[in-house]
């Protein structure tokens, strides 16, 4: 498989308005951050971290088999997974137990998305796209 493989953390939301927001709507305003995209709400993701395709499915290879590694897989099936609050301690602790079998660069790989979990788990309006790009 060529190409790259890359995983986005949401960084910031804003709303796009052109008047200003009154301060006694703030509340609906982080409200409807939380709600999505269909009021105006435009998502700035961030790259944390890229890696070529081919190591990245050698690297999944050392996850032991189940729901972890099957949706770590889904993005080189479809392309394109969403990784959120529901899926951070399943992940976290599969790449955490398998470090014993990874590469220095497999564990930073592994070390930098266990933090991203983290920061999840701690605000979990933020959230992970990865995305496979062609080389």
């Amino acid at each position: 498989m060529s190409g790259k493989v890359i995983f986005y953390q949401l960084g910031q939301k804003f709303l796009d308005r052109k008047e200003d927001m009154p301060a006694e709507a703030k509340q609906v305003v982080y409200y409807s951050l939380a709600i999505g995209h269909h009021i105006g709400v435009i998502d700035c993701l961030k790259p944390i971290l890229e890696c070529p395709a081919d190591d990245y499915a050698a690297w999944l290879a050392k996850l032991p088999e189940g729901a972890a590694r099957s949706k770590l897989e889904g993005l080189l099936k479809w392309g394109e997974i969403n990784i959120d609050s529901t899926a951070t301690h399943l992940l976290a602790r599969a790449l955490d137990g398998a470090r014993p079998g990874y590469s220095e660069t497999e564990n930073q790989w592994a070390t930098r998305l266990i933090q991203s979990l983290a920061d999840i788990e701690a605000e979990p309006a933020i959230y992970l796209i990865a995305k496979h790009r062609d080389a």
